[in-house]
């Protein structure tokens, strides 16, 4: 089952929420791709937006695409 959340513009950005969600600010982006979103920041949200969340990947040393651990 996807861990889902609800965002709104005074989450700030996704690099906020990955780094409060997932623990890794530069794993912005995965949620970005997961949610169909191509910009990190969320203060054009006027009503609260439910995100999907990825799982944790202890793989990665860093949310940055091909960096593993």
């Amino acid at each position: 089952m996807a861990l889902t959340i609800k965002v709104t513009a005074a989450d700030g950005t996704l690099y906020h929420v990955a780094a409060r969600q997932l623990n890794d600010a530069t794993a912005w982006w995965r949620i970005a791709q997961l949610n169909g979103m191509t910009d990190p920041d969320l203060s054009t949200f006027t009503t609260p937006v439910t995100l999907v969340l990825p799982a944790i990947d202890t793989a990665l040393n860093s949310g940055v695409p091909g960096v593993a651990a």
